[in-house]
């Protein structure tokens, strides 16, 4: 009988590569990289049947993917009445911010 294993080791490298954003005048900095995991509970919990659960994951999406201090002025940003940041906006940054954090190399590629 065949034993099936694979080791995947460490979970390979990530990438250090800063990643930030502009709104309102004001950069925000991200960590460089995320827990897989949470790009999968942000697909897995914006569906349109629940718009509220969908709201409170991509709250926690932004405050796992900001780093704090950065998290912090973002709030405070999104809670100030004078400074709008539409639904739409967010769901932009939200989108370029899955992209980035899906499609970056997890190492540099070998020369040929």
């Amino acid at each position: 009988m065949t034993n099936r294993f694979k080791d995947f080791g460490a979970g390979g490298e990530v990438s250090q590569e800063p990643i930030s954003f502009k709104l309102h005048g004001q950069e925000f900095n991200c960590h460089p990289n995320l827990q897989g995991r949470a790009l999968l509970e942000l697909a897995a919990n914006s569906s349109d049947d629940d718009g509220a659960a969908a709201a409170r994951t991509i709250n926690e999406f932004f405050a796992t993917a900001l780093k704090p201090e950065s998290y912090t002025r973002f709030d405070a940003l999104l809670n100030d009445p004078t400074t709008i940041v539409t639904v739409e906006t967010l769901g932009d940054i939200t989108a370029w911010l899955v992209e980035e954090y899906s499609a970056r190399p997890t190492q540099e590629p070998s020369g040929s």
